[in-house]
C-alpha cells in the first residue's frame, strides 16, 4: 500500500481542488473523510500531507480561507479563488491525459 500512497501524492493538489470545486468550501478534516469515502478507504489522506498542501495552494493564490466559529471553536474553511478554478481545470486535464497514457502503456498487448 505504501507505493500506492506515493502515486496518490503526485495528484494530491488535483484531488483537493476538485473536491473544493464540487463542494464549494470544506474544512481539512472534511476533505480527509471525503477522500476516504470516495476511494472506499484506499486513499488515506493524512493531516501531515493535507495541511502543507492546503497552505501551499493558499500561498499560491488558488485558495481563500474563511474562519467560522463552530461549537465554540474556530474552523478554517477553504474554497477556490477564481485562479484556483482555472488551475483545477488545468490539473484535471493534465491528470486525465496522464491516466490515458498510463492505460495505453499498461494495456499494451504483445504482438
Amino acid at each position: 500500500m505504501k507505493k500506492q500512497q506515493q502515486l496518490y501524492k503526485g495528484s494530491l493538489n488535483a484531488v483537493i481542488m476538485r473536491l473544493l470545486e464540487q463542494n464549494g468550501r470544506m474544512y481539512g478534516y472534511e476533505i480527509t473523510q471525503k477522500v476516504k469515502e470516495l476511494t472506499v478507504g484506499e486513499m488515506n489522506l493524512t493531516e501531515g500531507a493535507l495541511y502543507p498542501a492546503l497552505h501551499k495552494l493558499e500561498s499560491e493564490g488558488f485558495l481563500d480561507v474563511e474562519l467560522e466559529r463552530v461549537d465554540g471553536r474556530i474552523r478554517k474553511y477553504y474554497k477556490l479563488t477564481e485562479s484556483g478554478v482555472k488551475e483545477t481545470n488545468h490539473l484535471i486535464e493534465e491528470l486525465d491525459n496522464f491516466i490515458k497514457n498510463m492505460q495505453s502503456i499498461v494495456n499494451l498487448k504483445l504482438t
